[in-house]
């Protein structure tokens, strides 16, 4: 039997507070929602579900509150199989939350409260080093401190463990020879823009911005599209990874299915144009089921479509 990919994952854990609007309100107005939702959330989290559904040993280095939310958060991660012994609970500290509108179109803002997510430090992803170790992957968000996003791409760096970077949300702080130590940079466009201060009004301009990273000393970029696709590039050239086409519902945690289903077939041995060929069919199928984590479909189901 073929031994499942091993991923790691240092980044935020949070509850969604998610609310369906017919439209979105302007400053200053209230409106009557149809509906609302509580589900669990952040962009860390999410990613590691992704590749847990689909089947990866994944371990989570993360912080939660000592409250009722962060039991429920440890009591998800282990019902799905995620690894929780680098997952710690922060004393007089709030679980982090994210606060969601959606409208009719799928389209969403977020507000996020880091809580506990802004306690995960440098010596965290130390202690968790053995584990980190024996991954064949290590995920990267940014709604943890920078610090410890550092110390992750150094550890990778340092002990030869790829890393995956997904710079959001986007920070124009971002240290350039950190984002270096990355084997893997995966921004949307608004995150390239603000990566690179360049337009990515056009096809043209997104491929302009993404061959500045590359200029800049990046191993690889993929630049996802939403329902256009992705982008791919290398030094070795740019390709296109063509969008599959569905009927958006809700879009909340799209970017995070990307990049753990990714992970899972990366590692897996897929090639890299063909992972990223079955994330984006895994994305494009989250987005028609509401919710982050629980429109992720299993292996199982996966493989049925």
């Amino acid at each position: 039997m073929t031994k499942p990919p091993r991923i790691g994952v240092v980044g935020s854990s949070n509850v969604d507070v998610v609310t369906y609007v017919e439209r979105m309100p302007v400053w200053g107005e209230t409106i009557a929602a149809p509906r609302f939702e509580m589900s669990f959330g952040g962009k860390g989290a999410n990613q590691a579900v992704a590749a847990a559904k689909l089947g990866a040993e994944v371990v989570m280095v993360s912080k939660v509150g000592a409250d009722l939310l962060g039991a429920n958060v440890l009591e998800n991660f282990a019902a799905l199989g995620v690894d929780t012994r680098h997952v710690g609970r922060v004393e007089n500290q709030t679980t982090g939350t994210a606060t969601i509108l959606v409208n009719p179109a799928g389209e969403n803002f977020i507000l996020i409260v880091k809580g506990a997510n802004g306690d995960l430090s440098r010596a965290d992803v130390e202690a968790a080093g053995d584990d980190l170790a024996a991954c064949d992957l290590i995920l990267l968000q940014l709604e943890v401190p920078l610090d410890t996003v550092y110390a992750a791409l150094e550890f990778g760096k340092r002990r030869g463990v790829r890393t995956v970077l997904n710079p959001a949300p986007a920070l124009r702080t971002l240290d350039p020879a950190k984002v270096r130590l990355a084997s893997f940079v995966a921004p949307n466009e608004t995150e390239l823009a603000i990566l690179t201060g360049l337009p990515v009004e056009s096809e043209d301009d997104v491929a302009a911005a993404a061959k500045r990273l590359l200029a800049e000393g990046i191993e690889t970029v993929i630049v996802t599209l939403g329902a256009r696709g992705s982008l791919l590039a290398t030094p070795e050239g740019l390709k296109r990874i063509p969008p599959v086409k569905v009927e958006a519902v809700d879009t909340t945690g799209a970017g995070d299915a990307f990049i753990g289903s990714f992970a899972r077939y990366f590692a897996g041995g897929l090639g890299l144009e063909a992972a990223l060929a079955r994330a984006t069919r895994y994305a494009a199928d989250s987005v028609t089921k509401r919710g982050a984590q629980k429109s992720f479909a299993t292996e199982a189901e996966f493989e049925r479509l």
